[in-house]
């Protein structure tokens, strides 16, 4: 009878590491080698079938099975003094990580040539040191912190109707996308092809723009959408009104929009008023990450507009309509899947991290 196959165990922090290590393409070979062993180990993978999937031997595989059963991640690390020494002076390693943050007089960032020159080591040392530290001077990201005072009653409304959509009911997603423009390139495009990218010409002709409504059904992943020339609250009750035609009327709607003048206008309201069934949410202020209809404005930006060459408004129109009309007869829907907690804790790291930039 085959002896029962010993099931090696972690915690969900500990296997999530080893997936990072598994899939990071900075990490040393045998690094990644090693993490692949302990995950197919902790699937209930046997040593010998492990060893064959990763065309490793069984001896190692058991090897560096017994050493993250006795010492966990730590028994993964490389024993001390074994390997080449390292070339480079340790002080110049420090020179490189810590003054990343402190760029010469004149310049926002170093680069990998000038922070060489700065700690007297090749660009490619440079490069190999920040990889192995996960330091990137040359990306930048955006961001702006909410400083709505009513931030997580709001934040968990929005998340809540993510998370538990109410019965008989619809959950939409709605704003505007102003400013479409209608830009028609000097030059026709030259395709994609073997060796080189499509190209399109850096200068254009503008002949207008459009605003596009938009309501993502967050369940279905269907829009109700339309186009205007303008975006006061005139067009917004326009679409308030399409809304209220094209959905069930035995549907309670709860639309979830941002703090735009618009969706609050007074006579927007007392429409609103007379008809129970729309419940508005709105998103904290600086918070349109949280509307999920965004995201769909990412895709037409990028599948429609931003690579587009268009003769008119009416050429644009008609290919954004054809757009919509595709993906409503295959309508895919976006998912939320972050953890609100994890997202305030992520905020509240921030908010102290621009505390003391601040203080600083």
């Amino acid at each position: 009878m085959a002896r029962p196959i010993k099931r090696l165990q972690a915690e969900a922090e500990v296997v999530e590491e080893l997936r990072r290590r598994a899939r990071a393409r900075t990490s040393l070979v045998r690094e990644r080698e090693r993490a692949e062993i302990i995950l197919l180990r902790l699937d209930g993978v046997g040593v010998a079938e492990t060893a064959m999937r990763l065309k490793t031997t069984a001896k190692r595989v058991s090897t560096w099975s017994k050493r993250f059963e006795t010492r966990g991640l730590a028994g993964l690390d490389e024993a001390a003094g074994r390997g080449r020494k390292p070339s480079i002076p340790a002080r110049k390693v420090a020179r490189v990580v810590t003054e990343v943050t402190q760029p010469p007089k004149g310049r926002k960032r170093w680069s990998v040539r000038s922070m060489g020159r700065h700690a007297g080591v090749s660009h490619s040392t440079v490069q190999r040191i920040w990889s192995k530290n996960d330091l990137k001077p040359h990306v930048t990201r955006t961001f702006k912190l909410s400083t709505d005072t009513d931030f997580e009653r709001k934040f968990w409304d929005v998340i809540g109707l993510y998370l538990e959509p109410p019965t008989n009911a619809l959950v939409l997603c709605c704003d505007e996308k102003s400013q479409c423009q209608a830009l028609e390139r000097s030059q026709p495009s030259l395709p994609l092809g073997p060796g080189h990218p499509r190209t399109i010409t850096h200068d254009y002709r503008r002949h207008g723009t459009t605003t596009l409504f938009a309501a993502l059904d967050y369940l279905q992943g269907k829009l109700i959408a339309r186009t205007e020339q303008r975006h006061t609250h005139v067009e917004w009750l326009r679409f308030l009104k399409q809304i209220d035609r094209e959905t069930p009327k035995s549907f309670e709607l709860h639309l979830i929009a941002d703090n735009y003048a618009t969706h609050k206008h007074p006579k927007v309201k007392a429409w609103l008023a007379k008809r129970p069934r729309f419940n508005m949410h709105f998103t904290p202020t600086s918070s349109s990450w949280l509307n999920l209809v965004e995201r769909f404005f990412a895709d037409l930006t990028e599948d429609v507009i931003r690579s587009g060459s268009f003769g008119s408004v009416k050429e644009l129109v008609d290919d954004i309509n054809a757009y919509l009309a595709d993906r409503n007869a295959n309508p895919q829907p976006y998912k939320w899947t972050a953890k609100g907690k994890a997202i305030l804790e992520k905020i509240r790291r921030a908010r102290k991290a621009l505390e003391k930039a601040e203080a600083a």
